[in-house]
């Protein structure tokens, strides 16, 4: 049997200066923003004005794109689209980029949040022992679910007729003008038990559903954890793996919905069976990374002196793992559409393949998000090295911040969209605030737990 091995517990202080540094990130990425909304014109009028109504190249793009998707809707659904486009015009372009971006950047911080979570109850689910060093960085992260679930509440009403084109009630009026044959169809999903066109009881009734169980399952093993600290025993730590457990029934469910509703209803002709674990796969590794880099960051400071080299490598090999999870769930979706050659499946890639700004994005993609992670992280020694995680880590948060960037603009700027300042700056204002909540809620707990059954399994942990 192992001998016990005493330890003195650990307390994280957040420093004023890293609170500094992360002020300037948002003021800056504040700056950023701003400076982009006053310098927002729109490609399609600017385009207009300088070839004086002739769309040479931008009409070829189009032409080309409703070439190979010729048959993507029916006489009901192109309405709907030539009415999207008229709401284009109708809502100023600034605005529209900003709910854009406002939009897809909750949507990729909440994933991050709930992933905090979800890491978790995976470990005590699976009576993990090596993680002990780390889960109270992960249930940190779970502090940012009920700043996301209001926020993305109050972003729903007021972008909810620029970024979801379903819920105009023009499209569910029998007999109407722009009645949209395959968005009735839909209608209950969003609008169920009232009409489709109405308020959409059954889609909000999910949304505060998610968020408001993510939060009560955050809340209730967080608060175990306290108990834990203070009363010590295996009691708690039963609870907590019993309400993990429940926890993983319920997100299994409530992730794949969740993307349906935030993510694939913007295409809302468009669906995919494999879009929630797309999004998942998406959301996974983009936590696991910031997990690692923020254990390898305190443990560069001097904390987290239970974690060596052996715990930094399974982090590091839970990164390269999920990496290529994700490609395997990015590859096997565009096959199945691809070979099946359905216009209105393959119209969802042809937008993002062929039409700039959304092109090389979807090639970078691969790059980022697989190339680069399987080949720096190929090596065992690269997993257990602080400073290649510190490099690998930030490259999947970002690359993967552009995957959701494809999943969702593209569906409300059609040609119009782009990354520029307003992108960036507000990519900074979310991670500087994200982190400022993070990194205050990891003051308010040791950084693990000193009674945590699993303490010693994780201290004599080896690979």
């Amino acid at each position: 049997m192992a001998h016990q091995v005493e330890v003195t517990e650990e307390h994280y202080v957040f420093k004023p200066s890293l609170k500094t540094k992360l002020y300037a990130i948002l003021g800056i990425g504040a700056l950023l923003l701003v400076l982009g909304l006053f310098l927002s014109k729109d490609p399609a009028e600017a385009e207009g004005a300088e070839h004086g109504g002739g769309h040479g190249g931008h009409s070829a793009k189009v032409e080309a794109t409703h070439l190979v998707a010729s048959a993507e809707e029916h006489a009901a659904a192109s309405e709907g689209h030539h009415e999207a486009g008229a709401e284009h015009h109708e809502t100023k372009y600034w605005i529209k980029r900003l709910y854009t971006t406002l939009w897809m950047n909750n949507v990729y911080f909440a994933g991050l949040g709930i992933i905090g979570l979800f890491f978790v109850a995976v470990q005590y689910a699976a009576q993990a022992g090596w993680s002990v060093g780390v889960q109270r960085i992960a249930l940190a992260m779970g502090t940012w679910i009920p700043v996301a679930g209001l926020l993305m509440l109050a972003l729903w009403f007021v972008t909810k007729h620029d970024i979801f084109h379903w819920t105009h009630a023009y499209l569910y009026q029998t007999g109407g003008a722009e009645f949209d044959a395959i968005i009735n169809k839909k209608g209950p999903f969003f609008f169920w038990p009232l009409k489709g066109g109405s308020f959409p009881v059954f889609f909000i009734f999910r949304m505060v559903l998610f968020f408001g169980l993510w939060y009560w399952f955050f809340s209730k093993i967080r608060q175990n954890m306290i108990s834990e600290d203070l009363e010590g025993g295996t009691s708690w730590w039963y609870k907590s793996r019993g309400l993990s457990a429940w926890f993983l029934v319920f997100f299994g469910a409530s992730s794949s919905i969740a993307a349906w509703d935030w993510v694939m209803s913007i295409d809302t002709h468009w669906f995919s069976t494999m879009f929630g674990w797309y999004v998942f796969a998406s959301w996974w590794v983009t936590g696991l990374a910031v997990i690692t880099l923020i254990a390898a960051h305190l443990k560069s400071a001097g904390y987290l002196k239970i974690v060596n080299a052996n715990h930094l490598h399974d982090l590091g090999k839970f990164v390269f793992a999920f990496s290529i999870f994700w490609t395997y769930i990015w590859f096997s979706q565009f096959l199945l559409i691809y070979y099946a050659h359905i216009p209105e499946e393959t119209v969802y890639f042809v937008e993002r393949m062929r039409n700039s700004p959304y092109s090389w994005i979807f090639y970078f993609n691969i790059i980022v998000n697989f190339v680069l992670p399987f080949l720096l992280f190929m090596t065992r020694d690269a997993k257990r090295h602080l400073s290649t995680l510190k490099l690998v880590c930030p490259i999947v948060i970002v690359g993967h911040w552009f995957d959701f960037f494809n999943m969702v603009t593209p569906g409300v700027m059609k040609h119009s969209g782009g990354i520029g300042f307003v992108e960036i700056g507000m990519f900074m204002v979310f991670a500087a605030v994200f982190l400022l909540v993070v990194l205050n809620s990891l003051t308010k707990l040791p950084l693990w737990g000193k009674n945590d059954p699993m303490l010693q399994e994780s201290l004599h942990h080896h690979i």
